[in-house]
């Protein structure tokens, strides 16, 4: 069953008022969420012959989660009632990069950190924001808006040092205050975020491919 968002800020009382913080304690079965990679790119992308990792991004305790997080006010933090990310997002943002490179073509190889491979360059994100945010309330709904910031770093892995580094964001209001409007808005967030720091990253390793014949050596 598709269940509204609930973001109450009382907690659960003795007279049977239920709180989010009661409603996450259910014992009915989690709505697991999936999120998608991005497929669609700029024709003008060089294409590099290098191979790249990305590292887990970094994220603070409150997005390093399955559970999906919004914020009924700027200084608090909840997360949805019986809905979970399929893991935890920090894994999500990072598996679905690597699905992203490879859906660009424009790599010559490209792997998660933990896969052992070679890495000419080192993707280091960290996921800054991904959450929800109640920006608005009436007696019968929320508006809310998902935001989504990525920072990113690029690593040379022959030099052993930073090139390049960027942040990302954007956000997007979803339809409604419903759980699958919300996890819709979350993809399109993302999706938006992946897309623009992989076509600003092919970008930057291919001018420093350009710019330093070391680098550039198969």
């Amino acid at each position: 069953m598709i269940r509204p968002l609930t973001l109450s800020l009382i907690l659960a009382a003795m007279t049977g008022c239920t709180g989010l913080g009661t409603l996450r304690q259910a014992s009915k079965p989690n709505d697991l969420y999936l999120l998608t990679p991005k497929s669609t790119f700029s024709s003008s992308l060089p294409r590099i012959q290098k191979q790249i990792v990305v590292e887990e991004p970094t994220a603070t305790a409150a997005v390093n989660t399955d559970q999906i997080a919004v914020q009924p006010t700027l200084l608090q933090v909840q997360y949805l009632p019986r809905a979970r990310w399929v893991d935890r997002a920090p894994l999500i943002v990072q598996a679905l990069m690597v699905e992203s490179y490879e859906n660009s073509g424009k790599v010559a190889a490209v792997g998660r950190s933990t896969v052992g491979l070679r890495a000419d360059y080192v993707i280091a994100p960290d996921l800054r924001e991904f959450q929800g945010i109640v920006v608005s309330e009436t007696e019968d709904s929320k508006t809310v808006r998902v935001e989504v910031r990525i920072n990113i770093k690029i690593i040379d892995e022959y030099e052993d040092k930073i090139i390049a580094s960027s942040s990302f964001t954007e956000n997007v209001m979803a339809t409604t205050d419903q759980t699958p409007d919300l996890v819709e808005a979350f993809d399109v967030a993302l999706g938006r975020t992946m897309r623009d720091a992989v076509e600003w990253s092919i970008r930057k390793i291919n001018t420093h491919v350009q710019n330093n014949p070391r680098s550039s050596a198969s």
